[in-house]
């Protein structure tokens, strides 16, 4: 299968390699000194048991020299895309799927959805409507990307914990081509369930990021860290709680409780969540897509969301001082 990971990051690195070892045909959008190291010696993955796979792949910085896939895996996080919206159609042919593994509320997410909010843009992941024009609902299966990696250097991946990647139809029907599409993944040695109700666990997903995350970054805590503080297991709790109500409103129901869920976390252990690792490396924060999204959901809803409000003007302040 013809591939291209937009996105060769930790996550999106873990797939291209996984991927490109099981025979397929991948190349990557990468930049900098991550994809001059990708450019010269391939891109590396040590697993869990400290192997080392190293897969060659074709790397650019210019979607739009890449040719056209039968498959786009979006491994980029949320806020990147819609800069690169009009670039990602050069990808395409008319057959082409496009898998997005951002986490939080996707772009997509009232695309096709029944009810009082259908075809709804989500405007605080999709400004404007770029991604929606650009991406048609037809090509485009979800994802969630559970694993928990990192870059250990330029063109390294070292996988954490984890291997799973759910796929579902943003219709909720299990189609043929989903099927032959998980076990795409299944053979690259992926756990990938497959899902009639994929906004369920985006929500699952979510929950945990709307409240871990912002934390997280705030307090330069680990996730096992968090989770065995009394008082950040408590606020915690408290932005699930206040996330669930949100979820309840538009008919998603939680598959765990809350407890689970927390505990869940704190197995993973002394692990950095993403948007800790943005701010140790001064990068602008996943904040649209992880807080500001249930925010605008809670308006629609009218759902209040008080406490994470105010988590997300921390977590917004914190984005501009670390971008400095």
């Amino acid at each position: 299968m013809k591939i291209c990971v937009v996105g060769a990051g930790a996550i999106g690195g873990f797939l291209a390699t996984r991927l490109a070892h099981a025979g397929h045909d991948v190349a990557c959008v990468a930049r900098g000194a991550h994809l001059a190291a990708i450019k010269a010696n391939g891109i590396a993955l040590i697993d869990c048991a400290d192997t080392k796979l190293v897969a060659r792949v074709t790397a650019s910085d210019d979607i739009t020299s890449l040719g056209q896939f039968e498959l786009v895996i979006l491994a980029l996080k949320a806020h990147q895309l819609p800069a690169l919206a009009g670039a990602l159609p050069a990808l395409f042919d008319d057959d082409t799927l496009v898998v997005s593994m951002q986490n939080g509320i996707p772009w997509w997410y009232f695309q096709g959805l029944a009810g009082a909010f259908q075809d709804r843009p989500v405007e605080s992941v999709d400004p404007g409507g770029a991604l929606a024009a650009a991406i048609e609902p037809r090509r485009i299966i979800g994802s969630i990307a559970y694993p928990a990696c990192v870059i250990d250097a330029p063109g390294v991946i070292r996988q954490i914990e984890g291997n799973r990647f759910p796929l579902g139809e943003i219709t909720g029907e299990v189609t043929p081509r989903l099927r032959a599409l998980a076990e795409v993944f299944r053979l690259a040695g992926f756990k990938t369930p497959v899902l009639s109700d994929l906004r369920a666990e985006i929500w699952l997903k979510l929950w945990g990021n709307v409240s871990f995350n912002p934390i997280s970054a705030l307090t330069r805590a680990t996730l096992v860290e968090i989770c065995e503080d009394p008082a950040t297991r408590a606020l915690a709790r408290s932005i699930m709680l206040e996330a669930q109500e949100v979820a309840l409103a538009l008919g998603v129901a939680m598959k765990v409780d809350v407890e689970r869920r927390i505990d869940g976390a704190q197995k993973i252990g002394a692990h950095k969540t993403s948007m800790l690792q943005d701010v140790e490396a001064g990068r602008p924060l996943e904040i649209d897509a992880l807080i500001k999204s249930v925010i605008e959901i809670g308006q629609l809803t009218s759902t209040p969301t008080p406490l994470i409000e105010q988590i997300y003007a921390l977590t917004a302040l914190l984005s501009k001082s670390a971008s400095r």
